[in-house]
């Protein structure tokens, strides 16, 4: 029996889904470009959870004998467990399957509320809502103190916020982050993997996240926005 997602951890995947959601439109920022940022949210949770490590010329691959218990994150380290692959390859593997279930993580938390509503009185469709349990708000308060105030992060919120830069959305956020010139710089340093002292601890974790940001930033930039 699959465990009910309300009960464990939300994935990186998850955070940035649900930072990518706008609420006022019912819509997720850079759906163009999501299968790779969500693709990469998992390959960094893996290394965050030591699940994943860096080989020769960039390429990733999985800690043997060391599996994430994360159902939505199984997949991508059994991929990675063959053989080495590189990045972009792994993003692109991994990244088209990633969208519908972590939606439903999402709606099944209540971060995200879907209703269904029918188009000219015939075609059923579902919009998205704002959920009941206020965790975007929160995540955005914690991605604004980083970029905006210089908070020095924890690593998974830096994870988050290098993620969201390499999404290319960022603009999209001048409500709650606003978009200077200050801010475009301290995003910059995150997707590097500038993390601060607090991070030196995850030395490894911080490499392979710089390694799959940047990786997932060259992947977006060849791909038509929209």
């Amino acid at each position: 029996m699959t465990p009910d997602p309300r009960s464990d951890a939300p994935t990186l995947a998850e955070d940035l889904l649900l930072l990518l959601f706008q609420p006022r439109s019912g819509t997720i920022a850079g759906e163009n470009t999501l299968f790779y940022v969500l693709g990469g949210a998992v390959l960094a949770d893996l290394a965050l959870g030591d699940h994943l490590t860096t080989v020769a010329r960039g390429r990733v691959s999985s800690v043997a004998g060391h599996p994430p218990s994360d159902d939505l994150l199984r997949p991508a380290w059994d991929y990675l467990a063959g053989k080495p692959r590189g990045v972009q390859m792994a993003l692109a593997a991994i990244g088209p399957a990633l969208r519908k279930p972590v939606l439903e993580r999402l709606v099944a938390r209540g971060d995200i509320d879907q209703e269904p509503r029918k188009v000219l009185g015939l075609f059923r469709t579902t919009a998205l809502r704002d959920g009941r349990t206020e965790r975007r708000a929160r995540l955005l308060a914690d991605v604004r103190q980083v970029l905006v105030d210089g908070a020095e992060p924890q690593v998974r919120v830096a994870a988050l916020a290098a993620l969201l830069s390499a999404s290319g959305t960022l603009p999209q956020f001048h409500r709650e982050i606003p978009w200077t010139s200050s801010v475009i710089s301290r995003a910059k340093e995150l997707e590097r993997g500038d993390w601060g002292a607090d991070a030196a601890a995850a030395a490894v974790t911080r490499t392979v996240t710089a390694t799959v940001v940047n990786s997932a930033i060259v992947a977006i930039t060849v791909l038509p926005r929209g």
